[in-house]
């Protein structure tokens, strides 16, 4: 029985020892997990940072360019007007008289005298 006891007492050590391996085996493991997790926490952090910046960029330049597309809408409506203005009667009178100097026959024009 002698022998027996120290032979279960080098199993039962063996069997701790065996366990402590696993135990400190576990905890490196965990480790190397968790920085495995922070880098890819640091690294995502890092990438949704840059993608905010963009989206910030990404909407001024939306503002910017509703901006000018309301721009750009407002001349085309005066260029609409101006060009059903330039085909209407009262446009060719006053281009007539200002550059062409032409007038109608019943009228007279009166030029002030210089001295």
């Amino acid at each position: 029985m002698v022998q027996r006891r120290k032979g279960q007492s080098k199993h039962i050590r063996a069997k701790k020892a065996r366990k402590r391996r696993q135990n400190s085996q576990n905890r490196a493991g965990m480790r190397c997990i968790t920085c495995i997790v922070l880098f890819l926490l640091i690294a995502m952090s890092t990438q949704i940072y840059r993608l905010y910046g963009k989206n910030e960029a990404y909407k001024e330049q939306e503002k910017k360019l509703a901006a000018q597309l309301e721009a750009e809408k407002e001349r085309k409506e005066e260029i609409t007007k101006y060009s059903e203005y330039v085909t209407t009667k009262d446009y060719i009178e006053k281009i007539a008289k200002t550059k062409l100097g032409l007038l109608y026959p019943h009228e007279i024009i009166f030029k002030e005298k210089m001295e």
